[in-house]
């Protein structure tokens, strides 16, 4: 049996009807994780930086709780100090009571002034916490674009190994929902499914 040369440099047989379908789902699939990796990027910058910033909200919470308690406890001991210093005062008279008087009125001073400062960081204590409700809001849902658009990501691989185009157009749901939860993280809409945060909580 003689082998024909020119078989052998004969050119490929043109394409089948189905290869440039897969072709260009191929290349949708691949154009589509790029933006959604581009655009899960950007969202990961504003995310880190609003942990970054509910980690500061929390801090300051602790912080002024903490400074809280040391007022409390030098109203507490300027009270006491006045009631005893009263319970002293009983039975003088003359120069001693004014002594006693004007040392009541000093302790008395005090502990008004640190309730006054108690009040001021309870006051502060709960700005940070609705600072740091706001900013988990968003965090919430960062989170949320996050993991649906890993899912979309995910749907996405399955794609192209089994060149099935109604996948590519389920892959459609989870980035609807990813992009408009990144969007409103970044935008600062009031989108937030409460109830689906609370499950994954």
């Amino acid at each position: 049996m003689d082998i024909d040369t020119q078989e052998l440099i004969k050119p490929p047989e043109p394409s089948r009807s189905g290869e440039p379908r897969s072709a260009l789902l191929n290349t949708m699939v691949a154009i589509t994780v790029a933006i959604l990796a581009t655009f899960m990027g950007i969202c990961k910058v504003k995310d880190d930086n609003i942990v970054q910033a509910m980690q500061q909200a929390q801090a300051d919470k602790l912080d002024h709780w903490n400074f809280y308690q040391a007022r409390n406890v030098r109203q507490d001991v300027a009270e006491a100090t006045a009631t005893q210093l009263r319970l002293a005062k009983l039975g003088r008279s003359g120069t001693e009571a004014e002594a006693y008087d004007a040392a009541i009125a000093r302790y008395d001073a005090k502990a008004a002034n640190e309730a006054q400062k108690k009040q001021e960081l309870m006051a502060q204590a709960a700005q940070d916490q609705k600072t740091y409700d706001s900013l988990n809001y968003r965090d919430d849902q960062f989170d949320l674009s996050d993991a649906a658009l890993a899912i979309a990501i995910a749907v996405l691989a399955v794609t192209a190994l089994t060149q099935l185009w109604w996948l590519y157009w389920v892959s459609a749901v989870p980035i609807f929902f990813g992009v408009l939860m990144g969007l409103a993280g970044l935008l600062g809409w009031a989108v937030h499914p409460d109830a689906l945060t609370r499950l994954l909580s």
